[in-house]
């Protein structure tokens, strides 16, 4: 019989191990109701399962197999995080969570689970921004420019190995000290091709060189990235994470929503794109250790798209921030299928866990759901049986109680979230996103001058210069070639004409392409760019 088939049958009190469960949340602090205690073949709405509010940036895990209401649960919190006042960030892979905007539709199945939970359920919609990544698909858009992103994620997202990402570096590396603004795609790619130019090659000698080969392929991945349609993500106005941190009128937290459905098929982009939304959020933060409540709540869906093919780097570099962005009041939610999918590193910092049901068709099947056994204290439940009997909106939870330390497992039957459990349709959410405050301020792209525009100017500049010394040489020697004829014809020597000054072209072409360039760009940035954990440049707000 299943945990839901049981708890149809009237509760009995609590005692013994199922009265210490229900003690384990009993807090005292401000705290999200996630559901009531599931024991014994029933469901009790007088034990409450919760999590602290200040506990939320010790960041957690969401897990549970397809269909199992993974989504309905973060549904569930931002909802109360948001009536707390809390911001939130959502990723909607399947373009099913924009219903968070608008009060929930009441129905027999609503009223039946509120009863079940001893919960006062009334419909509500709450305070949303939404965005796209470039403006693919509905939403504000939102950018970045390559410099700001950084050598070590676009290596990720470019697929490159470790060599390779070594010498985009490299190349970062150069730009920055030479002031190229890499705005975007085509400014990078311009770089790449000025240092393996016969002109550009000298200019990284000193410091390791780049090899034609290694170029190639950092080009072609380029190339081949923006054929995908990449190339609208990188650009200006960039996107100013802190927008994230917003409240509404009314004291509610933002709910700010990225609409990923138009590129669900590139999930290395966005699972790629949402760690940069994070390191940008980690490097502007100041520190302020442990809050009453989060500055901001990020929850990161489809979590093991970031993690599949990650170099030791990255994984180093995901770790870190993960435990350091907690003392800067962000709390993380990795969600994901099992708790196998996040690296052990990472897992350990994960303090509260929301496991949805877990199937064992296949041996696969039954290895990860042993190795989900283990990762959970020691429970008087058995989770094997537990954890494949679970129904839609059930699932075992532990988290960090207000001193920090895990409380008893406990089979929970969640709330119902109070909000539209699914799309709002496509005329609402044009209208929200063109009435928003903030789509005057992303929604258009600009093109200025940067690298690429730069070197352009450079090398016509260098091209003309070459041509007119040239004519200038040629008009030189038809001179003395002229003033040597008359010389001879009056019987005086033919003395030379003085040598004239080095023409303005003369003087270009004799200092070099980027000996002018570092001129031009002088008064610009001039030095190396302070770059952070992902060698995600720090921007000057």
């Amino acid at each position: 019989m299943s945990v839901s088939e049981q708890s149809a049958q009237p509760p009995a009190p609590l005692a013994g191990p199922a009265a210490d469960i229900a003690a384990g949340y009993a807090f005292d602090g401000a705290a999200l109701d996630l559901g009531a205690l599931l024991w014994d073949g029933a469901c009790h709405p007088d034990a409450p399962v919760r999590i602290p509010l200040p506990m939320l940036n010790r960041h957690g895990l969401v897990a549970g197999a397809t269909g199992t209401g993974k989504t309905k649960t973060l549904q569930l919190i931002a909802e109360q995080l948001s009536a707390h006042g809390v911001p939130v960030f959502l990723a909607d892979i399947k373009g099913d969570v924009s219903g968070i905007s608008a009060p929930g539709a009441d129905g027999e199945k609503v009223r039946e689970r509120a009863a079940q939970v001893g919960q006062e359920w009334r419909g509500t919609g709450f305070p949303c921004e939404f965005y796209g990544l470039g403006g693919i698909g509905p939403g504000i858009p939102v950018r970045a420019t390559v410099t700001s992103f950084g050598p070590v994620l676009l290596s990720k997202v470019l697929q490159l190995n470790r060599t390779q990402e070594q010498s985009l570096g490299l190349i970062f590396h150069y730009a920055d000290s030479k002031g190229l603004e890499l705005v975007d795609l085509k400014d990078l790619r311009a770089v790449v091709a000025f240092l393996v130019s016969d002109t550009g090659k000298a200019e990284l000698k000193g410091i390791g060189g780049l090899s034609t080969v290694t170029a190639g392929v950092i080009m072609r991945s380029i190339t081949a990235f923006e054929q995908q349609g990449a190339g609208e993500f990188f650009g200006e106005p960039e996107f100013d994470t802190n927008e994230f941190l917003r409240t509404a009128a009314d004291g509610r937290g933002t709910v700010s929503v990225l609409e990923l459905p138009a590129v669900q098929d590139k999930p290395q982009l966005f699972s790629t794109f949402l760690m940069w939304m994070l390191a940008d959020l980690f490097n502007d933060l100041p520190e302020v250790g442990d809050l009453e409540q989060p500055k901001l709540v990020f929850f990161f869906d489809e979590a093991h798209l970031l993690f599949k093919g990650a170099s030791k780097a990255f994984l180093e570099s995901i770790t870190q921030t993960v435990r350091l962005i907690r003392s800067k009041g962000v709390g993380i939610f990795f969600v994901t299928q099992t708790p196998k999918d996040v690296p052990s590193d990472v897992l350990a910092q994960l303090g509260n866990r929301v496991q949805h049901a877990l199937r064992a068709f296949t041996p696969d099947d039954a290895k990860a759901l042993k190795a989900t056994v283990r990762t959970f204290p020691n429970s008087p439940y058995d989770l094997e049986e537990v954890l494949t009997g679970l129904g839609t909106g059930e699932a075992v939870v532990t988290v960090l109680s207000e001193k920090g330390a895990p409380t008893p497992v406990a089979a929970t039957r969640l709330r119902a979230p109070e909000s539209l459990m699914g799309p709002i349709d496509a005329a609402a959410l044009d209208a929200a996103v063109k009435g928003s405050p903030l789509y005057g301020r992303y929604a258009q792209a600009v093109d200025r001058e940067s690298a690429y525009e730069r070197l352009t100017a450079e090398q016509r500049a260098a091209e003309a210069a070459a041509l007119e010394a040239a004519a200038a040489k040629e008009a030189e020697r038809e001179a003395e070639k002229e003033a040597g004829k008359g010389g001879t014809a009056s019987g005086q020597q033919g003395a030379r004409a003085p040598k004239p000054e080095p023409s303005l072209a003369e003087q270009v072409v004799g200092s070099g392409i980027f000996k002018s360039l570092a001129r031009s760009v002088g008064t610009q940035l001039g030095r190396e760019i302070s770059r952070s954990i992902f060698g995600t440049a720090r921007r000057r707000r």
